[in-house]
């Protein structure tokens, strides 16, 4: 399996902008799941919930669903990517797999950073795993990470691949993603972004990073903090089935959950 992931440094607001660096940039490029950042088509730092509703949409609707469902046809591909979903009075920080046949699932972010907590609910889908081209999919979004009880539970479900859409502004994640492989025995992949934003009452440096990391912490590709790029590495996801850490060990076989 093909994976990619694609960094950038979304102009806030500019949807269609952001939006069409990640069409160009992808235009050439062959993969079975491709992931985008959290929220890469709006920027991070919403002034309020009102701004966050204008820019947002509802799943399934928009340019933005219209043009990636668009290339998850072409590619006969899964595209992960983050937005702002509204859903009645409630506007959650979301992430979107794309199916080729335009069919879709939606993860909500379980657990919201700092002043995210302004504008966004608080995710309420759970984890989840999603089977593509042979492969188990799961989700996290972003601060997600620093909870390991996220992956884990990504990883008791089955998931193979771990997609982790995100606005990283915390140093220790890129790192700490090596921990999450390891200790879940997954692939991980995230998506992270660039630049700076200064709104709001707020100015944030975006870590980028971004990385794909295999079951055994290798790291398959990564980009740096400072400008926007494209990586893809094969990879066999059914070597992430393998939880024996010894002979006589297994990561989740030997558990023992009622003394946790």
């Amino acid at each position: 399996m093909l994976v990619s992931l694609y960094q950038n440094d979304p102009e806030f607001g500019e949807i269609d902008e952001n939006l069409d660096e990640v069409l160009e940039m992808t235009d050439d490029e062959a993969f079975d799941l491709l992931v985008l950042p959290e929220l890469f088509a709006t920027g991070y730092l919403f002034e309020s919930k009102d701004e966050a509703r204008k820019l947002g949409n509802k799943a399934g609707e928009g340019k933005v669903f219209q043009a990636l469902t668009e290339l998850a046809r072409e590619r006969d591909a899964m595209i992960i990517f983050g937005f702002p979903e509204i859903d009645g009075e409630k506007i959650f920080n979301s992430a979107a797999a794309l199916f080729p046949d335009g069919k879709y699932k939606i993860y909500r972010k379980t657990h919201l950073f700092s002043t995210e907590k302004k504008i966004f609910a608080p995710g309420d889908t759970g984890f989840f795993v999603i089977d593509f081209k042979d492969a188990r999919i799961g989700i996290m979004v972003c601060f997600d990470w620093i909870y390991p009880e996220s992956a884990r539970k990504l990883a008791l479900l089955g998931a193979q691949i771990i997609c982790h859409p995100a606005n990283l502004v915390l140093p220790h994640c890129p790192p700490a993603m090596i921990t999450r492989a390891l200790e879940n025995k997954v692939f991980t992949v995230t998506a992270d972004r660039i630049g700076e934003e200064s709104r709001a009452g707020n100015e944030l440096r975006f870590v980028g990073q971004s990385r794909i990391v295999a079951p055994n912490g290798k790291i398959l590709g990564e980009l740096g903090d400072d400008r926007p790029g494209l990586i893809t590495a094969e990879i066999e996801p059914q070597l992430a089935d393998n939880k024996r850490i010894t002979p006589g060990n297994d990561l989740l076989s030997d558990r023992r959950p009622e003394f946790y």
